[in-house]
């Protein structure tokens, strides 16, 4: 039965704070009067003051806890109960407006407990208030409970006194086993989470980041929930547990419990109709609406969750939107957008930019004998209409999944491939280099889309959107070694003959560099990317090849570009004497969406053990040192990567090569703006695609002409912008 217990009607409204957990010398109000910085002076009131209270049907258990400013108007105070130390700022003969809702300030109707009220505040209708710091100008209209315990965490990951471990929150990202757990804590950002998930061999490690997490919260009772200035709550049911900054706005909530809602004026965040959040942080600028569900999350900042979207034990990074479907145990790097009521992601780990179609099932599939393992996606994961796959699987940056049902295991290292399923000859099919050869306009415009979406306040960690970057680089240098030792397998089993693994890489570039047609012709087999017994066959290698090398040129000469244009060169002697001398080509690894080469990672990691780094904000401040020197990096990574891609060192990096490079660069800028412009023209020259439409003009008055597309239209003047970048270095340089 439940357990109900019986206290004096004096007693409500204090005792929020157990005796045992009050330090010596203190009362049950010392935190609630540091974390109030309203400034306000309070007064008791007077007697025509309790007169007139008591006249409009208000009523106390003990005038004297009831303290107000000067500016009080106890006319503006009707039918409500107030139990304990209740302080109430201004109220003056106003109303407020604020999307229709037209408010007289003053409180109503209401029960306060233990709360401090700040100046010209409107409350109405709040049936249950309950330890609560509101700030000025705040609307809290038609609320069944708003109440805040003395054990509150606000969705941190910590405990307070007296607590046992077990009731922790935790939140179960990457897989359903709950192996890669980690304690959310307000400002953490995807690249904590990804670390702290990922180095699970490491004890000492995830020790260190339990102890920064439980060092950026004490554990003592009795903080108070806060509702920042000019926050506008109506309609809703239980809010409880809840911190939540200025200028929100919350309207017809069913439950809110254990949330910081962080919010600005710069960053207003908002909460709808039906909305049930419990054990959360929501970041900066986000939009949470329409029916949602999400338990144990966390929202970067300018992320949404709308129409009915389930977010479990999951991380959103920075500005993404899940809207309709479901998504659990998985760690979302920024720039993600999910859509459709039937897709589905779980247990997955997927590093930005991602899209995810209608039908999509990613993960779930509930046939091993333990829960589900994890999917790993690189940068830009793209799976199709009803794309089905299995854990564990692997994809490389940029991989594009047609639609079907993968039945085995897959491990994609190719970037920028189309993978299929071709069922009637039961084969699975990768094409490297797709996105080039026939969807330029969507990779394009995608990587100026998720610059321009990028709402973030401070920007001052780089999240890396260019999809010609290093960790994409550095795996299209792997998919050309490998492409040149399966092209070679493939040339020497069509004749049962065998070559030496150690001479597989060599046979197989000269195949690719001068026997293309002859390579176009062989049936060439990959092994190892998906667990099964049946084929996987690649296509259009030796294109792929080409296109690998050609845009890994294309990226070193842009970042010399740039280079010479930023540290304002103007002759070649300047030029060599600022470029690296001995550049290499590193590893990198993407710290939620931030692009980290991998020894800074492990410097990061071994200060973290041994003590030199010391708490989050020093990890997010060698984030941004990093981000700092990002440019500087990636330059260093670009310029080894152009001389590994040419076969030569620095000393024979000579002017003449460098003038040959610019112009090389300049016909792979054009042949680029050609496929974007190209892969868009498609969508109106396919007669499927025109046969809704009775005339041209309809068409163009329902899709915009092709000629007026802004985007090819900008990437057309980026052209000739390069192009003439191209030329003014050239002549600046052979002078």
């Amino acid at each position: 039965m439940n357990h109900i217990t019986k206290k004096a009607i004096s007693s409500l409204g204090y005792g929020f704070i157990a005796k045992e957990y009050i330090p010596k010398g203190k009362n049950e109000y010392y935190l609630r009067n540091i974390q109030n910085r309203s400034g306000i002076k309070y007064r008791k009131l007077n007697a025509s003051e309790i007169k007139i209270l008591e006249r409009n049907d208000n009523s106390s258990d003990d005038w004297s806890k009831v303290l107000v400013s000067d500016s009080f108007d106890p006319k503006l105070v009707k039918r409500c109960s107030f139990f304990g130390l209740v302080r109430i700022g201004k109220l003056e003969p106003y109303f407020h407006e604020f999307n229709n809702l037209h408010m007289p300030v003053g409180l109503y109707n209401s029960t306060i407990i233990s709360c401090d009220i700040g100046d010209n505040v409107v409350i109405d209708n709040v049936n249950f208030m309950s330890h609560y710091i509101i700030g000025n100008d705040v609307m809290l209209v038609n609320i069944n409970e708003l109440a805040t315990t003395d054990h509150s965490k606000f969705g941190n990951g910590v405990l307070k006194e007296g607590e046992k471990e077990s009731v922790r929150i935790w939140m179960e990202i990457c897989n359903e086993n709950a192996g890669r757990s980690v304690l959310p804590f307000n400002g953490m950002q995807a690249g904590d989470a990804w670390l702290w998930s990922k180095y699970r061999d490491d004890e000492k490690l995830l020790q260190k980041f339990k102890e920064f997490t439980d060092q950026k919260f004490d554990t003592k009772r009795g903080y108070y929930g806060k509702i920042g200035d000019r926050t506008v709550i109506k309609n809703c049911k239980i809010i409880k547990d809840v911190w939540i900054g200025s200028d929100a706005y919350l309207k017809g909530a069913n439950k809110l419990k254990n949330l910081t809602i962080n919010s600005s004026s710069e960053a207003k965040s908002q909460i709808g109709e039906g909305c049930e959040l419990v054990n959360g942080i929501i970041g900066f600028g986000c939009r949470v609406f329409y029916g949602v569900k999400a338990v144990r999350f966390m929202m970067g900042e300018n992320s949404q969750l709308k129409y009915g979207a389930r977010l479990i034990n999951s991380f959103l990074g920075d500005n993404s939107t899940i809207s309709c479907c479901e998504v659990l145990n998985s760690l979302i790097f920024p720039a993600h957008e999910q859509h459709h009521n039937n897709s589905f992601l779980c247990a997955a780990t997927v590093l930005g930019q991602t899209n995810m179609a209608a039908g999509a099932t990613i993960g779930s599939n509930h046939n091993s004998r333990g829960a589900d393992g994890e999917i790993i996606a690189g940068r830009g994961f793209w799976p199709g209409l009803c794309v089905s796959l299995k854990h564990n699987s692997k994809f490389a940056s940029f991989t594009i999944i047609a639609k079907g049902d993968f039945p085995a295991e897959l491990n994609i290292p190719i970037p920028f491939s189309l993978v299929s399923n071709d069922v009637s000859n039961d084969k699975l099919i990768v094409m490297p280099g797709y996105w080039f050869m026939y969807n330029m306009y969507a990779l394009a415009r995608n990587a100026g889309k998720y610059v321009s979406r990028d709402k973030r306040l401070d920007k001052t960690q780089a999240i890396e959107y260019d999809f010609l970057a290093p960790d994409s680089v550095n795996e299209m240098f792997d998919a050309i070694e490998l492409l040149k030792k399966l092209t070679a397998k493939a040339y020497y089993q069509k004749d049962k003959k065998q070559i030496p693994t150690k001479d597989l890489a060599k046979q197989g570039a000269f195949l690719l560099d001068n026997e293309r047609s002859m390579v176009e012709k062989l049936e060439i087999l990959a092994e190892n990317f998906e667990n099964s017994s049946r084929k996987v066959q690649l296509l259009k290698t030796g294109e792929a090849y080409q296109i690998y090398k050609e845009l890994i040129t294309y990226y070193g000469v842009t970042e010399l570009i740039r280079f010479i244009e930023n540290r304002k060169i103007l002759s070649w002697k300047d030029l060599v004497a600022k470029l690296p001398k001995s550049p290499v080509r590193t590893q990198w690894k993407n710290i939620g969406g931030q692009l980290i080469p991998e020894s800074a990672v492990n410097s990061l990691i071994r200060s973290v053990r041994n003590g030199k780094v010391n708490s989050w904000d020093q990890v997010h401040e060698l984030y941004n040192k990093k981000s700092s020197n990002y440019p500087v990096d990636k330059f260093q990574h670009s310029f080894a990567s152009l001389l590994e891609i040419l076969k030569i060192r620095p000393g024979s990096f000579t002017k003449k090569v460098f003038i040959t490079l610019l112009r090389q660069a300049v016909a792979t800028r054009e042949w680029m703006t050609t496929g974007i412009y190209e892969s868009r023209a498609k969508d109106y020259r396919n007669p499927f695609r025109q046969m809704v439409y009775d005339t041209q003009k309809e068409m163009d008055n329902v899709l915009g002409k092709l000629e007026d597309n802004s985007f090819i239209l900008q990437q057309k003047e980026e052209y000739t912008k390069f192009k003439k970048q191209a030329e003014t270095i050239i002549a600046t340089i052979t002078k």
